[in-house]
């Protein structure tokens, strides 16, 4: 993983797979800088090289999306960003954050697929027989995941599970208030000639207790998007559920790496191709 820039004002404090974030060194602001680098990863590992202009298209697509929100209370704080990471960075309010992953899932696809196909199950939850790749679900569903400690896997639990971890009743408000954001979300992004198969949110609580969206909302690296005219008109998965995100690196690397060692450095066309599908989705969604 690259090392984080250094920030006048600003102390790194930790760096995720593709966020840095930084405390200020001011002892009176308790706001975090996050930062969104050009990193990109895949099957757990971060890949060399990046996405070119990767972290200020997801932070453009963030800010977008939250302004689509405005009713939702987010993790947004007021205040200046530092001019050298301005178009990659969102100034935002410290919160406790809680350990579930909230994912809720539209359409029928990746781990979902295989576990239909294997189950007929999502995630435990019986779904009717017949359904094909990619077809959307009979109701969103929530499929919570439990946030592992850096280094290891995140793990897909139940609801029951989530009540343990957070309680019945923040279980509850995590399941109701993702169901409604994605339902909302799924329609503007409709509107725009796209489909929001499935995604995922995090939330946390500010001093108040006030539960915010937090982190990065709606992005390629967060959600999945289709086409709507190609996923009516394709004759196969991959014609139906060409995704605006990082799936040109997994489909290379599921096909030019064994998943031993450290994965082979990406090349010029995958990167290219990828930097566009990112571009389309947020001139798309905001034209």
């Amino acid at each position: 993983m690259s090392e984080a820039q250094s920030i006048p004002g600003w102390r790194h404090v930790y760096s995720g797979k593709v966020r840095d974030l930084y405390a200020s060194e001011d002892p009176g602001d308790d706001r975090i800088l996050v930062v969104a680098s050009d990193r990109v990863s895949a099957f757990d590992f971060v890949l060399s090289p990046g996405i070119p202009e990767k972290g200020a298209l997801l932070t453009t697509l963030s800010r977008w999306w939250f302004d689509q929100l405005d009713e939702i209370p987010n993790h947004l704080a007021d205040g200046e960003i530092p001019a050298v990471v301005a178009d990659r960075a969102m100034l935002a309010q410290s919160l406790q954050m809680l350990p579930i992953e909230c994912v809720v899932r539209g359409y029928l696809t990746g781990t979902g697929w295989a576990e239909y196909v294997a189950e007929g199950t999502v995630c435990g939850i019986p779904l009717p027989v017949g359904l094909e790749n990619g077809d959307r679900l009979p109701e969103p569903l929530f499929t919570p995941a439990y946030k592992a400690p850096m280094g290891e896997h995140d793990e897909n639990i139940t609801f029951e599970r989530a009540e343990e971890l957070v309680g019945p009743e923040m279980a509850a408000r995590l399941r109701d208030t993702s169901l409604a954001i994605y339902t909302q979300a799924a329609a503007i992004a409709e509107e725009h000639g796209l489909i929001l198969a499935d995604t995922k949110f995090e939330f946390g609580t500010d001093a108040d207790g006030t539960l915010r969206l937090a982190d990065e909302v709606l992005t390629s690296d967060s959600s999945r998007y289709w086409d709507a005219d190609a996923w009516n008109t394709g004759t196969t998965p991959a014609e139906r559920m060409a995704s605006f995100d990082k799936q040109i690196v997994r489909d290379w690397l599921a096909s030019n790496w064994d998943k031993q060692g450290e994965p082979p450095a990406l090349p010029d066309e995958i990167v290219e191709r990828t930097a566009g599908r990112y571009r389309e989705l947020i001139e798309r969604l905001t034209a």
